[in-house]
């Protein structure tokens, strides 16, 4: 059997001598290397930006975005959008693993989530059975590999797999807002009553504490009422988040001239970076964990109005994140119904 390299370079065919993630083309045969695991693919979950870029690229033709999905792994062998760059994740069940992998805690037939991206794994479509577009994810007939360094979770057995999934698609979100925000802070999140939102206003809440402010932005009647239920928010806005001075100003109301010493940006369209760099205080952190950011504009945008705050890249993975994201749901049992009645079919 032939050896890989621990971070998948060995399938890299355009260019040479990058990673899979940023390569153009890497190999999508199932052939397993010494170190890699190969997985029969049940379900994909696209992330949000790429789906929709894909659905609306589509007019929200089911068949047209099947035929789209095909045509990017065909042409990449990942599902590596062209546009958005991103990708998701799956589940699947293990196939084989590689001898030099026999240590780890997992054997063939074992359900899990891949927790790296769809934009570096190798996959093969066979078949597109099913398409969810209200929760991003596709049924497949297909493989996957996933390489010695990717990283996975076992499937909770206290929930449902399609629940499981949605959570673990922004498991990262979570995590990094436990890890910035401290008692006190006041916190805006964009986009808070989306899937990686509802969960970051259940760990800013948690930390910021009573003496924190919460406030949650939604922009649709819909999102903003989830806002609203979930009951975790101090105060709710309801702006649109490529209207930077719109967001600005509720945001300067709500805090007494402050700003937020956190803003943590959920959304899924293009054009929000001076929503979040406007309404954050002097010194404050910005936590864009949305994947249709440009740093280009973030960076250049913050230098244009002279603000000056740390600006923290989306990072999909944080030590136990998969954990910590899943245990939300265990917490909060509004937050668990509330997903439930989203994204399971």
């Amino acid at each position: 059997m032939k050896q890989g390299n621990k971070f998948g370079v060995h399938r890299v065919l355009e260019p040479e001598g990058v990673l899979p993630q940023p390569a153009e083309k890497i190999d999508n045969t199932m052939e397993i290397y010494d170190n890699e695991i190969l997985i029969e693919v049940e379900t994909l979950n696209i992330d949000s930006a790429s789906f929709t870029q894909i659905k609306e690229e589509a007019g929200g033709d089911l068949e047209k975005i099947k035929k789209r999905m095909k045509e990017i792994v065909d042409q990449r062998g990942k599902h590596h959008n062209p546009v958005t760059g991103s990708g998701g994740m799956l589940i699947g069940r293990v196939a084989e693993i590689g001898p030099s992998l026999q240590d780890r805690e997992i054997e063939v037939g074992n359900k899990i989530a891949t927790l790296v991206s769809l934009s570096l794994t190798p996959l093969r479509i066979d078949k597109i059975k099913d398409i969810r577009p209200e929760i991003d994810q596709v049924d497949i007939e297909g493989q996957a590999i996933l390489f010695e360094s990717g990283i996975y979770a076992r499937l909770p057995g206290d929930m449902s797999e399609t629940l499981a999934l949605a959570v673990l698609d922004v498991a990262g979100a979570a995590a990094q807002t436990a890890r910035l925000v401290r008692p006190g802070d006041r916190v805006l999140i964009i986009g808070a009553g989306g899937k990686s939102g509802m969960l970051c206003l259940h760990e800013a809440s948690k930390r910021a504490g009573v003496t924190g402010q919460v406030i949650g932005m939604g922009h649709s009647d819909a999102s903003t009422a989830r806002i609203r239920e979930l009951n975790l928010a101090d105060d709710i806005i309801q702006a649109d988040a490529t209207n930077p001075l719109e967001v600005y100003d509720q945001v300067q109301e709500l805090t007494g001239g402050w700003l937020a010493d956190v803003v943590i940006n959920c959304v899924n369209i293009n054009n929000t970076e001076m929503a979040s760099i406007l309404p954050c205080a002097e010194g404050g952190k910005i936590y864009f964990f949305s994947m249709a950011t440009s740093f280009t504009k973030a960076a250049l945008g913050a230098e244009g109005v002279g603000r000056d705050v740390e600006m923290i890249i989306g990072n999909g993975y944080t030590r136990d994140h998969d954990k910590i994201s899943l245990e939300i749901l265990r917490e909060n049992d509004l937050l668990r119904e509330i997903f439930e009645r989203m994204y399971v079919s």
